[in-house]
């Protein structure tokens, strides 16, 4: 949802072919070898112990990273075959076949339960039938909503019928409490069996409140809902803008539309109805009660704001049915060769699933293959995965490559590792997360989500400076990705996370960069969560080639290197992350001699 890499670049960089045969070159490979190698061990200042107290890892033989390879995996991934690998699906079990084959072949052991290649679990799946329009009504009249045009609905409980009876709708701002910053859209008021009207996103004017541009969890629709069921509201709509939602309404659609799966309830809070409406329909609704959006967002930009009932009415009853599947996380460990060190794990993490199928596009298209989100990423971490293998010589920390499910659905699979891991969370070094690869070419610099949150900093700019890349933040902080993809689930656990996303200076001449940046802009403007994401002629694996050196030599360092990875204090997790190396029982400089 959404939504690495390491040789050192040439100075004088050829021009990429874009062509799918495309692999390192000897020399290149010969770099990786010393520079992912020997040089990660202790190389990162404040993070790695001294070059002297540490056995160097050299390998033996060089890991090749090959285009062919990662096309391969996706091509089978993304096929029309597999159906878009919906949660629960056969095309989903198809994936899963396919992944812990791969990492049989490899010559991993199995990472999952009781010895197994899977971790499962089941979900409940809801496909919700919403009527035809959502009529509000209030002191101005009555206004009729269209069904997917003007509002997408969910059922936000685990039944047959979801229903809204009379409920007053009452505008709530933010919907965020937030008592480090001193921020309480509720202020107290009674908000029980009631419908709230909320914006997307979080303040995000004053880099002094929150964190300015960049979004934090409390913009996120996921808490939006959890904020409001808190409340005790019998639903919730999220007024869509895609400034603020960061994606254009047909994601909204696509997403939300179909079965949606979720994780067995437990004795959570929750919403009788989920919704989105249209910046255009939150406008009509308010008209009823004589009031603004304008005016309205003005009021919720201030400290002092309080909810507002709006004397507008609504009914709403959505048939569900209901279906309990069983889907899973797919794993391979790779044991580290410290005595000592073989007890911790560096996790790399890449959801295997995505839409299944869905509503038709314009062409009649109506699966949703899901090639660069997330064929991509699993297939980097394939590769990696096979690179770490093939070495005699293992990492110190023990390397576990998991091939999470049902991310698109909230996040669910990486949610039920975090809450059921194969290793203590204070065991957990670190995840690094390859959620949607660059399949535009190579560049000159690399986007590193999260930047400035951990002392994984030190790793990325240290493989960086030697591929001589420059490090980007988050190129679109407005959208909060960070918490959009499965590093979230780790870090609610306390497990600092790298997550990489490509760059910005592609590589070639003008004509060539300005064409591949145009090509990515495209992809996130329509292809995103569409059908049209899928395996073409076009992509050029030069850039997925370097991502996954980067991840590699990111985890080789982590692996090889000590203390263990923290958080920069003061960060959200940080008080998480020292309990768990507490209960762990493990030193923040674990493993140094």
């Amino acid at each position: 949802m959404n939504r690495l890499p390491c040789f050192r670049r040439s100075r004088r960089s050829r021009r990429s072919t874009g062509s799918p045969l495309t692999s390192v070159t000897p020399s290149h490979l010969a770099q990786l070898a010393g520079r992912a190698g020997i040089v990660a061990l202790g190389a990162v200042a404040g993070l790695g112990a001294p070059a002297s107290a540490v056995m160097p890892v050299a390998p033996a033989k060089p890991p090749v990273i090959e285009g062919k390879a990662l096309a391969a995996s996706i091509r089978y991934l993304s096929s029309d075959a597999l159906e878009g690998r919906g949660p629960g699906s056969p095309g989903d079990r198809d994936a899963r076949s396919f992944l812990a084959a791969e990492l049989a072949k490899a010559g991993l052991e199995p990472g999952g339960t009781g010895g197994t290649w899977e971790q499962p679990f089941p979900m409940i799946g809801i496909t919700s039938k919403p009527p035809a329009t959502w009529t509000f009504s209030g002191p101005q009249g009555k206004v009729d909503l269209a069904q997917w045009d003007e509002f997408i609905a969910a059922s936000g409980v685990q039944a047959t019928a979801a229903t809204l009876t009379g409920a007053e709708v009452v505008f709530v701002g933010y919907g965020i409490q937030a008592p480090e910053f001193d921020w309480d859209d509720f202020k107290g008021v009674d908000l029980k069996g009631k419908v709230l009207l909320m914006l997307n996103n979080d303040p995000d004017w004053d880099p002094a409140l929150f964190a300015g541009r960049e979004r934090l969890y409390y913009g996120r629709w996921s808490y939006k809902y959890e904020s409001a069921a808190r409340q005790g509201a019998a639903g919730a709509i999220i007024v869509h803008t895609t400034p603020s939602a960061g994606y254009p309404f047909q994601v909204v659609q696509t997403s939300w539309s179909g079965e949606q799966f979720e994780l067995p309830a437990g004795s959570e809070p929750r919403l009788e109805v989920r919704s989105w409406v249209t910046e255009e329909a939150a406008q009509k609704i308010l008209a009823l009660s004589g009031k603004s959006l304008a005016d309205l967002v003005a009021a919720a930009q201030t400290k002092a704001f309080r909810p507002v009932p709006l004397g507008v009415r609504t009914s709403l009853a959505l048939t569900n049915g209901l279906r309990q599947v069983e889907t899973a996380n797919v794993a391979g460990l790779l044991p580290g060769s410290d005595p000592v060190l073989k007890n911790e794990v560096v996790i790399y993490t890449a959801h295997h699933d995505h839409l299944g199928i869905g509503a038709p596009d314009k062409k009649g298209d109506k699966i949703y293959n899901g090639a660069v989100d997330n064929a991509s990423g699993c297939a980097e971490v394939l590769e990696i995965a096979r690179a770490l293998a093939a070495n005699p010589q293992h990492p110190r920390r023990s390397m576990l490559f998991l091939f999470v499910a049902a991310e698109e659905q909230g996040l669910l699979g990486s949610k039920y590792y975090a809450t059921h891991p194969t290793f203590a969370p204070g065991k957990i070094a670190a995840d690094i997360n390859v959620d949607s690869a660059n399949i535009y070419g190579r560049t000159t610099d690399i986007a590193f989500v999260g930047r400035g949150k951990s002392s994984l900093d030190k790793v990325v700019e240290a493989v960086a400076a030697r591929q001589e890349l420059q490090v980007l933040g988050d190129q679109a902080p407005e959208k909060g990705s960070f918490y959009r993809s499965d590093q979230f689930s780790f870090a609610h656990i306390g497990v600092p996370a790298i997550y990489l996303k490509s760059g910005e200076q592609f590589v070639g001449d003008a004509k060539t960069a300005a064409e591949a940046k145009a090509r990515k802009d495209a992809y996130d403007a329509t292809c995103y969560h569409q059908p049209c994401d899928e395996i073409g002629p076009e992509w050029n694996f030069d850039g997925m080639i370097q991502q996954t050196q980067f991840a590699l030599a990111c985890g080789l360092e982590i692996a090889n290197a000590t203390p263990m990875p923290e958080w920069t204090p003061g960060n959200e997790f940080e008080a998480t992350r020292k309990k768990a190396l507490l209960e762990a029982g493990t030193p923040v400089n674990s493993g140094k001699k």
